[in-house]
């Protein structure tokens, strides 16, 4: 077929993002989105930065296209700007940082330097490929799927090339960024050296600190801003290296850091304490702060009433309900992707827009993630076919009749795993593959920590909510689809914990009742909550409305289908996997069901895995 032109009214564009963390592939054509989806989902390789063979794959397979067929290939940030930032933060380091650039060197002169050989060779496309600057590619996968016709727009993240953050503006088929704060200072990995220092996993473990935080004071709130972050009046900053070690080693922080704060990093997996729990509250609450800050200034400069968010602070959902809350701009939208996987989609769509200066049409009032269900879909036939060679017992329904029996046994306070339809972009589990369960019973939480989640017990669970009924248990004025906004729950709701509950803490303080929906009532009486309407995903939404007429309740317990360490199922062999070797009771793979107490003896071994994978 040979490439596509801008005129042939069939322009394909495929955008990347690899190398750093969570690499992904997003499909355009003619600006609407095709597909998009992370490596991880199909590589099983939670965070998987490398080439994204397999999404591009799907993505292709999607558009039913080969790379021949595409106009243009975009990558997500300037791997040149990035080497010359690396080079020279060695150089003024040096000797210190020796070891890291000796770690990091052999692979950006085998591979990073030369990405435009590695990115055709990987594709076997000859046709035009592009870069955009890593604050560009958020700040266009904020604002072009946004359903507003301006808006502000602020991104945040550790580092793209040089910048940490930016702020700009979104009109038209354009966005702007006119000012950024640059490395070595970043509010990203001001958080990431607390996630280090509370014995969490860097670039993965920052959610599990944000739901750390309620459990804590904000002690060291005041040590901060004293010895770490000089912040000033309009949210930018700088931070005091002396503390740091991301300059010259392989970790975040060290000895002065130790010093400081009373003692070594916590090690992984040992037990928390009061101090972890307070160092978490206090990076979260200045966190909170510098984003207020920004977005304070950034209104007063741009004057606009709409905020688009991206970059991986922007994953910081209590942050993000404090901006709605309490900051100036009356309607915020965050992309769901918004850590660098959705820098694939931002390139992709700078490329439609910008380069192509194609028009931008956004719909009243709706974004065009069409909910973020962009991955790999599975029909019935082909789920049959996963499921008959592993002699599975399972049962076809229609579709009524399905979610009348769902609904019945989430009221009977079973846990099922859901797999239906697309599978989600970005980090967040919103319908399609999900594990749900009744948020009423105070038991619930524990439980899916413990037996399904194999996750720490401090770790709070999202309610899903039919879109008209969250005002009727939250605090929330504005559509939340994409899970990433936290709200306080309505105080009618909330039950008061005596003197001895509140003496409590992690698995036994999460079985205290707080409220009327106590699964879903993290321990300072907030929710991070998705809210679901029928036309974005209509099973998901009369799930909801059917649990709703047999309980009174229009809430979900929804958290993501895997286990921890492990990437959100993508396929129904993933899927079956994960309900084998955890205590999950059902499995819906639409429209069939699964009774875990029906299935033959579960069997681990590399054949019967092998053989679940699709070709």
């Amino acid at each position: 077929m040979g490439n596509l032109t801008p005129d042939s009214g069939r322009t394909y564009v495929l955008g990347l993002s690899a190398y750093y963390h969570d690499s992904a592939a997003c499909l355009l054509l003619d600006g609407a989105i095709v597909a998009a989806a992370q490596e991880e989902r199909f590589s099983r390789i939670k965070g998987d930065a490398g080439f994204p063979s397999r999404a591009v794959e799907y993505c292709l397979k999607a558009g039913g296209i080969t790379a021949a067929d595409l106009a243009f290939v975009g990558f997500y940030d300037k791997p040149l700007l990035k080497f010359e930032r690396i080079l020279e933060t060695y150089l003024a380091v040096a000797p210190a940082g020796f070891r890291s650039f000796r770690a990091a060197g052999p692979v950006w002169l085998k591979e990073k330097l030369y990405l435009d050989r590695v990115l055709r060779e990987a594709l076997a496309y000859e046709g035009e490929l592009l870069y955009a600057e890593h604050h560009e590619s958020h700040a266009a996968s904020a604002f072009f799927p946004s359903p507003f016709e301006e808006a502000a727009i602020l991104t945040l993240d550790g580092v793209g090339e040089w910048a940490t953050a930016s702020c700009g503006v979104g009109r038209g088929h354009d966005v702007e960024l006119f000012k950024e704060l640059h490395w070595p200072d970043s509010l990203g990995l001001l958080y990431s050296a607390f996630t280090y220092y509370t014995g969490f996993k860097v670039n993965s473990g920052e959610y599990k600190v944000m739901g750390l935080a309620p459990y804590g004071e904000p002690r060291f709130v005041d040590v901060i801003y004293r010895e770490l972050l000089d912040l000033r009046e309009d949210g930018s900053f700088s931070l005091n290296q002396a503390y740091f070690d991301y300059l010259t080693s392989l970790t975040m922080t060290g000895a002065a850091f130790d010093e400081l704060f009373g003692g070594p990093p916590r090690a992984p997996e040992s037990k928390l304490t009061q101090r972890d729990m307070d160092l978490a509250r206090s990076v979260q609450v200045v966190c909170e702060e510098v984003m207020l800050r920004m977005a304070r200034t950034l209104h007063r400069e741009t004057g606009l009433e709409n905020l688009c968010l991206a970059g991986g602070v922007a994953l910081n959902a209590v942050a993000n309900g404090r901006l709605l809350r309490e900051g100036p701009f009356k309607r915020i939208w965050i992309q769901p992707a918004a850590g660098d996987a959705g820098g694939a989609l931002g390139v992709a769509q700078l490329i439609w827009h910008r380069h192509l200066e194609k028009p931008r049409r956004p719909a009243a009032g709706r974004d065009g993630m069409r909910g973020a269900y962009l991955g790999p879909a599975f029909d019935p036939e082909e789920i049959e076919s996963f499921l008959r060679p592993l002699s599975a017992v399972y049962e076809r329904f229609e579709r009524e009749p399905l979610l009348r029996h769902v609904a019945r046994l989430l009221a009977d306070e079973k846990v099922v795993g859901w797999f239906d339809g697309a599978m989600e972009f970005g980090p967040r589990a919103l319908g399609a593959r999900s594990i749900l369960a009744d948020p009423r019973s105070p038991r619930m939480q524990a439980t899916l920590n413990l037996k399904i989640k194999f996750r720490e017990g401090f770790r709070p669970f999202a309610p899903s909510v039919l879109r008209e009924r969250a005002g009727e248990y939250f605090e929330l004025e504005q559509d939340s689809p994409y899970m990433l906004l936290v709200a306080p729950l309505r105080r009618e709701r909330q039950i008061a914990m005596n003197a001895e509950e509140r003496r409590l803490w992690g698995i036994d303080r999460l079985n205290v009742a707080r409220s009327d929906i106590p699964a879903v009532t993290h321990v300072d009486y907030s929710a991070r909550i998705q809210t679901v309407e029928r036309d974005t995903n209509p099973n998901f939404y009369d799930l909801i409305a059917e649990f709703e007429r047999l309980t009174g309740c229009a809430v979900l317990v929804n958290t993501s289908f895997n286990v921890r360490g492990e990437p959100i199922v993508c396929t129904p062999a993933d899927a079956y996997r994960c309900f084998m070797r955890t205590h999950l009771d059902y499995l819906v793979l639409w429209p069939f069901l699964l009774d875990k107490a029906t299935q033959p003896e579960w069997k681990e071994g590399r054949e019967w895995r092998e053989s679940l994978r699709p070709d």
